[in-house]
């Protein structure tokens, strides 16, 4: 539990029955506010622990209020359980500057042991095609910090196809796609709690549309389908509508052994 900071930071202590105190850490912030991939695993620890059975499947988030770093607590109910899946919610709380409790996030999910599925799949989805890690550039690589760089830049090891990065250099392609190789920084692999972090790890496609700015999360629905392979993942974004200042994006997060392992969709207020 302690050899990544991302399992350090996601760490949850139960007060009481259903009752679990948290800190939000600095480190995983965007223009000084939590990443909500990150604010979704942290519940989802806090769901794991809750529910009986180990791995999320479906998780539903409703972001209420942007969440500061800081002490938080999360609350969880167990809806319902049953011999496969087992479905619950949490709701995460923090103090507003007069001390009264404010809800800031909601979460339905259904978990269940993705151990225990079968090997048959039939699909028509293929990986991305992004070019090699070594080829693909990451904020390492810019002559000065790119438009939206954060603290959470530092955990990530993401290395982005140049095809999708035409918004860095001042020409964005206006499709709305962003693509790219995935990994924490300190080696940590992949598992399904991780994978909730990594669909919403990517610099936003509103930045590929001609965007700049904080593109808050509005609502997340985040499907794990398998354990992941060790090894880097491979994540392609992409957007088709943006209307009345909300887009839409759809993630889908590739393993090393060619397997998708997770799908998203979330809603997201474009930057003003």
């Amino acid at each position: 539990m302690d050899s990544s900071q991302f399992d350090r930071d996601t760490a949850v202590a139960l007060r009481s029955p259903g009752v679990y105190d948290t800190d939000l850490s600095a480190d995983w912030t965007i223009f000084g506010v939590v990443n909500g991939g990150y604010l979704l695993a942290l519940l989802g620890r806090a769901l794991g622990d809750a529910l009986p059975h180990p791995h999320p499947f479906s998780v539903s988030a409703h972001y209420l209020a942007p969440s500061l770093p800081g002490p938080a607590v999360i609350r969880t109910e167990v809806v319902r359980t049953g011999r496969t899946l087992s479905t619950g919610q949490a709701s995460l709380y923090q103090r507003a500057e007069d001390g009264t409790e404010r809800e800031h996030i909601r979460v339905l999910a259904t978990y269940g042991d993705l151990d225990a599925l079968s090997d048959d799949v039939r699909t028509s989805a293929k990986p991305p095609a992004i070019p090699p890690y070594e080829h693909c550039l990451g904020p390492s690589d810019a002559p000065e910090p790119l438009p939206g760089s954060a603290e959470i830049t530092r955990l990530l090891d993401i290395k982005l196809d140049p095809a999708t990065l035409g918004w860095a250099l001042g020409a964005p392609s206006g499709k709305g796609e962003v693509r790219g190789w995935f990994g924490l920084a300190d080696g940590r692999d992949p598992d399904p709690l991780s994978l909730l972090l990594t669909v919403d790890a990517l610099p936003p496609t509103a930045f590929d549309l001609g965007l700049s700015g904080w593109t808050p999360t509005v609502e997340l629905t985040a499907h794990v389908r398998c354990r992941p392979a060790p090894g880097p993942l491979r994540v392609s974004i992409t957007t088709r509508n943006l209307a009345g200042g909300f887009l839409e994006e759809d993630a889908e997060v590739w393993d090393s052994a060619d397997r998708l392992v997770a799908q998203s969709r979330q809603l997201a207020r474009a930057p003003r």
